[in-house]
């Protein structure tokens, strides 16, 4: 019997052990399933003619616009938390040490603070009158931003010592330095925790339903809450489909991670030099052959 550097292989009890709690444990999660579905059930969501309300025009067009609203936010969120992570990882590395401090009270303090109290307070006018969609883009920078910047400076601390003092040696400045060296190699290194904050970032624009920014979680609540069929609210429906959308947008964005670094792992392995046949044929043709006329009689 083959045991695990981490664990000692269970022995007959423990394996009847484990298979009871598996048993135990598959039967409660599935009267727990099973009393869920009896309960939505019995308030009537699986109606069938619940789903009719997704035929009407209306109602695909405010998914539309509501969905191009939730893009909006995160394309330009994404954009400037990123811009805005390389400014505080610069000043989060600075020489200066001012700089660097109030690099490390910002980060610290809107990473503590919940997002939604940062996107509230700009929202009521903290720094004046501000849209609801400005609010909730500036609030996810801000956020997002800090949350970026920590992941560059690990990716820039994971480079090796070595390769940023050979750049110095070549008489490089530290701005060239950091711009040609360590931020292409940080960029590439943490790229999957780049895109997984970026998923977080699509997925906090749903907060913007508390300052009635018109995204896609404030359109379902409108459908759901206010389109009743037969008395019924179309709760279940609801979620499903914006589930879905929520799902497909996030797949989306994990299908564009994974191309991206296998595009970053080409191109890191760099060009593969050819195995030219020349150099051997150069060696050959200037090679004497010992058997040849003209040798013998260079030799006499």
């Amino acid at each position: 019997m083959s045991a695990s550097v981490l664990f000692d292989a269970p022995g007959p009890k423990a394996r009847v052990r484990n298979l009871i709690y598996s048993v135990v444990g598959s039967i409660g999660l599935a009267a727990l399933i099973a009393w869920v579905c009896y309960r939505l059930y019995d308030k009537g969501q699986f109606a069938g003619e619940l789903w009719d309300i997704f035929n009407y025009a209306g109602i695909r067009q405010n998914i539309f616009d509501a969905l191009l609203s939730t893009l909006k936010v995160f394309a330009l969120a994404g954009v400037f938390s990123l811009a805005f992570a390389v400014v505080l990882c610069v000043a989060r590395l600075s020489d200066h040490k001012p700089v660097r401090w109030v690099a490390v009270v910002f980060i610290d303090l809107f990473r503590s603070i919940p997002l939604l109290i940062t996107i509230f307070a700009l929202w009521v006018g903290i720094v004046g009158d501000m849209t609801p969609m400005w609010a909730l883009v500036l609030g996810l920078t801000i956020y997002n931003g800090c949350v970026q910047a920590e992941v560059l400076r690990a990716g820039v601390n994971a480079v090796p010592k070595g390769q940023v003092e050979a750049a110095y040696a070549l008489g490089l400045r530290k701005t060239q330095v950091t711009a040609s060296v360590l931020f292409p190699q940080a960029v590439r290194s943490m790229l999957p925790s780049i895109i997984s904050q970026l998923v977080v970032t699509l997925k906090d624009t749903s907060l913007g339903y508390i300052i009635l920014y018109p995204e896609l979680l404030y359109s379902a609540r409108l459908i759901a809450n206010n389109t009743p069929v037969g008395g019924v609210y179309p709760t279940v429906q609801t979620v499903i489909v914006f589930g879905a959308i929520y799902i497909g947008l996030c797949l989306i964005l994990a299908w564009l991670a994974k191309f991206v670094e296998q595009r970053g792992r080409r191109s890191k392995a760099g060009i593969v030099p050819a195995q030219a046949n020349e150099p051997k044929e150069v060696a050959a043709a200037g090679t004497p052959d010992p058997g040849a006329p003209g040798d013998a009689a260079s030799k006499d």
